[in-house]
């Protein structure tokens, strides 16, 4: 599928010089390369429309995927394409997805919708509204929709599957043994500086990766990179909004991210820059399936609003490639390189959970 309106790289696209002194390598300095990890939750249409369809939900989205190939054909970032049953259960979204896969390089993950896996309690009925939130659900019945979510993963690609991440980020600690027994080694289901009511409490959790279950557990937790303008920030909003629904402002206020539905570009490139001079070394980017296809999320209306956006995401890689040293990855790389090499003094530093102090949380 082709889009001639998208501004896309070109493979002949030079190569920056190695003498241009780039605001990116000036600040990387002689640092490893920027591990950049972009994510998306293919899923469903219908989701920010308040109402949550349980049976025969539309994923006519998934088709316009192979519109960001270049991302990984000419810029070199793969692609982790976190999936919700429906559309594992569906045949031409399967397509996609092998195409994804086979010729672009594409992890495919899973993505857990609760509201839209089986076993239902009742096949005929709509969620209206939001749905419950995961700790409200019967945690027999969530294994159960988790267990359902996997094997229609697996008997897609024809080995389990090793990266995911919860729906609405309404992840909390005590499902991360859950995940992990079932064969998730990467997580990337939490969400810094967001504290959700009446859901997951993200706000003080690190922005780093770090091993949720300890460092001998084949479980690593990969943020999505979403920091504070300034470090100092977060605690004191914490003190003063302590216990409020409050505290999630921050994330309009004060927070960064490269996650082009949630950040401008110059908010974007000032993220990377921050990150890369407080010593970050991973980039983790979300989006949505539905928000690159018109009609399909509020905020792509139409063509035209979808035409902006896809030139913002290919615009933002290119610059990203542009001026610092990267490689992309996908999320399984990142735990199997981190799983390798914890041990040996070359490794990522990154702490487990019980290392991080008793820091108040859902993470």
């Amino acid at each position: 599928m082709s889009d001639s309106s998208v501004s896309t790289p070109s493979t002949t696209s030079p190569a920056p010089s190695s003498g241009a002194p780039a605001m990116g390598r000036v600040l990387s300095g002689d640092r490893p390369p920027l591990s950049v990890v972009v994510t998306m939750d293919v899923e469903e249409e219908g989701l920010f429309s308040g109402r949550y369809q349980r049976r025969n939900p539309g994923v006519r989205n998934v088709a316009a995927l192979p519109v960001l190939a270049p991302l990984s054909d000419e810029l070199g970032f793969p692609l982790t394409l976190l999936c919700s049953h429906a559309v594992f259960a569906d045949r031409e979204a399967c397509r996609t997805l092998e195409i994804m896969r086979d010729r672009h390089g594409a992890e495919i993950g899973a993505h857990l919708h609760h509201w839209s896996t089986p076993p239902y309690e009742n096949e005929e009925l709509y969620c209206p509204g939001t749905p419950v939130r995961t700790d409200k659900v019967d945690q027999e019945l969530l294994e159960a929709r988790l267990t359902s979510l996997l094997a229609a993963g697996q008997a897609f690609q024809g080995a389990p599957l090793t990266s995911f991440r919860m729906g609405r980020w309404d992840l909390k600690s005590p499902l991360f043994p859950m995940l992990q027994r079932h064969g998730i080694k990467a997580d990337s289901s939490i969400c810094p500086l967001r504290a959700y009511a009446g859901g997951a409490d993200h706000f003080l959790a690190p922005t780093t990766p770090y091993w949720a279950l300890g460092r001998e557990t084949p479980f690593l937790e990969i943020p999505i990179t979403q920091i504070p303008l300034l470090s100092c920030l977060p605690g004191l909003w914490q003190t003063l909004y302590k216990g409020s629904e409050k505290r999630d402002n921050f994330h309009f206020l004060a927070a960064l991210s490269a996650s082009p539905f949630w950040h401008s570009d110059p908010v974007m490139r000032a993220c990377v820059r921050l990150l890369r001079l407080r010593g970050g070394t991973v980039l983790c980017v979300f989006w949505h399936s539905t928000e690159i296809v018109a009609g399909c999320s509020p905020q792509v209306p139409d063509e035209a609003a979808m035409h902006r956006v896809r030139a913002r995401i290919f615009s933002f890689f290119t610059w990203l490639k542009t001026h610092f040293p990267v490689r992309g990855c996908t999320l399984t790389q990142v735990f199997d390189e981190a799983w390798q090499a914890r041990d040996r003094e070359t490794g990522p530093a990154w702490p487990a959970r019980a290392e991080l102090g008793p820091l108040p949380g859902d993470w």
